[in-house]
């Protein structure tokens, strides 16, 4: 669906300022950086099942609870940090995903450790770009061959948490696919 405001047409994110940045600015626009997608893939396995405006109003308290995604150090939290994270109302207390983000970036570190990079793994699966976008949301996959393929790849490498669904929606906010809907203001950068 295309929404309509400050006379710019965007496919999602209308009505809410911080969501409307988060669709102008960010969704789509390629990241990379091991901190930076291991955050964006700690914060989709958040939002499953929940809303991704909640995760975008809570995201400076995520970065706060998990030492600004340094893997390196969420990788050494440990029962006290699990106890103190199921108590911080500012994020989702979530035990499975909060053990899930602690999880990863050990896999992170170990990725490091073995010579390679998050950012290497992630980018490896990019698909071919589109030739036109999206005409609707329905033509948008909730998953697609490569997902899947990077799904298997990081459950290999000891990572959690990891779908072939959350990994599309991680491949779509850091820019390996560019699925805003055709007349999005952002459809044609």
């Amino acid at each position: 669906m295309i929404t309509e405001t400050n006379d710019l047409i965007r496919c999602f994110g209308n009505g809410d300022p911080l969501y409307e940045r988060y669709h102008d600015e960010e969704w789509g626009h390629e990241i990379h950086g091991d901190a930076e997608l291991f955050e964006r893939m700690v914060l989709e396995g958040f939002q499953s099942g929940l809303s991704w405006l909640t995760i975008l109003r809570k995201r400076e308290a995520f970065r706060e609870a998990f030492a600004g995604f340094v893997p390196a150090a969420v990788s050494q939290f440990g029962d006290d940090d699990v106890a103190r994270l199921m108590q911080d109302a500012g994020i989702v207390r979530n035990r499975r995903k909060i053990e899930s983000a602690i999880t990863n970036a050990s896999a992170v570190v170990a990725l490091g450790e073995a010579g390679r990079s998050l950012d290497e793994v992630v980018w490896s699966h990019q698909p071919p770009a589109r030739a036109e976008a999206p005409k609707t949301w329905e033509d948008v996959p909730a998953s697609t061959p490569e997902s899947a393929a990077l799904a298997k790849e990081l459950k290999s490498l000891g990572f959690v948490f990891v779908g072939p669904t959350t990994m599309y929606a991680l491949m779509q906010a850091c820019g390996l696919v560019d699925d805003h809907v055709a007349g999005c203001v952002a459809a044609s950068r």
